[in-house]
């Protein structure tokens, strides 16, 4: 079995704005997001592209289509408000105590742990029904739809139907590095007024070689920076940190470059490493599951190394490792 985890609502925004040339979404094996809420809560309101978990006649839960389960990279269930997979546990070992029978006092506790918990627990226990199937983690979204839409309301919608070109057209906001407080994207994303105003972005770090314009308030750091071996983003490291550092309080921060892929990525990483004690590695691997095709020129490692070595003292991650 390949098991259930907990999704953080960072985790599956991060799912959600993944793209290549187009927004992933638009891949048939990619995602496939379950809503096991009530009919009635998922046609007032549901996350973006999530389907509603089908149920039989006699009301219990039915599986969807096995061969895209097998093939589908994440599976993510979601409730109303489940935070725990401690509740599975819990209902297991219940069942065993009342198979026991041990007093009619434990079966009536049991069947009151079952009806405060009915609506919450209803993720996990779906999710066991899928694990069998998937080639990755089940994964249940944290704090479910309440939790997630409150940091997220515009990814909310009442559509309910999706057409592969709607898909294809869907505009990604730009992946979330520290929750609500930093961000990284490429220029389009940071000259449009929607998404800066969604995220509440009030500082940019622009690091190509196109101005951009800028939006009301915010506070801008342009770093003219060519996506070349030869280019020095290093000198800057120092600057581009402590502006972050001045302006993550007081608002959200965007750092972009023309792709969102080598530049930003890689000062991303250098901040990473200057103000969460990160190693090139552990900066590496974090932004990589934020957006899984980021992607900083050789020129640009070695850098990253050097910023490491000028940190720590000392080199500590082996940059000639097949992964960098």
């Amino acid at each position: 079995m390949a098991g259930l985890r907990l999704c953080e609502p960072t985790e599956l925004y991060n799912i959600l704005n993944q793209y290549a040339r187009l927004c992933r979404l638009a891949e048939p094996n990619y995602l496939c997001l379950l809503d096991a809420r009530t009919q009635r809560e998922f046609d007032e309101s549901h996350i973006i592209t999530a389907r509603k978990i089908e149920q039989s006649p006699t009301g219990e839960y039915l599986v969807p289509d096995l061969e895209e389960l097998e093939c589908v990279r994440y599976c993510v269930v979601y409730d109303g408000e489940t935070s725990s997979l401690d509740f599975c546990d819990n209902e297991k070992e219940e069942s065993e105590k009342g198979a026991s029978a041990s007093s009619e006092i434990e079966n009536a506790e049991t069947s009151s742990l079952y009806s405060l918990n009915a609506e919450e627990g209803t993720a996990v226990r779906y999710g066991r029904d899928l694990e069998q199937f998937t080639r990755h983690p089940v994964l249940i979204l944290t704090g479910g739809y309440r939790r997630f839409t409150a940091c997220y309301h515009f990814l909310r919608t009442q559509k309910l139907f999706w057409m592969p070109q709607e898909l294809d057209n869907l505009k990604p906001y730009p992946v979330e590095i520290l929750p609500a407080k930093l961000y990284m994207g490429n220029f389009k994303q940071a000259c449009d007024p929607k998404i800066l105003k969604d995220l509440k972005i009030k500082a940019q770090v622009n690091i190509s070689k196109q101005p951009t314009a800028l939006f009301a308030e915010d506070k801008l750091l342009h770093i003219s920076v060519a996506d070349s071996p030869d280019a020095d983003l290093f000198s800057h490291f120092s600057t581009i940190c402590h502006f972050v550092d001045a302006q993550i309080n007081y608002g959200a921060v965007l750092v972009f470059s023309n792709l969102g892929i080598s530049r930003s990525s890689t000062v991303i990483m250098a901040y990473l490493m200057h103000s969460s004690q990160f190693t090139l590695k552990e900066a590496w691997e974090y932004v990589r599951k934020c957006k899984t095709n980021m992607r900083p020129n050789r020129g640009f490692v070695k850098q990253l190394s050097d910023w490491e070595t000028r940190i720590y003292g000392i080199t500590i991650t082996d940059i000639s490792e097949p992964n960098y």
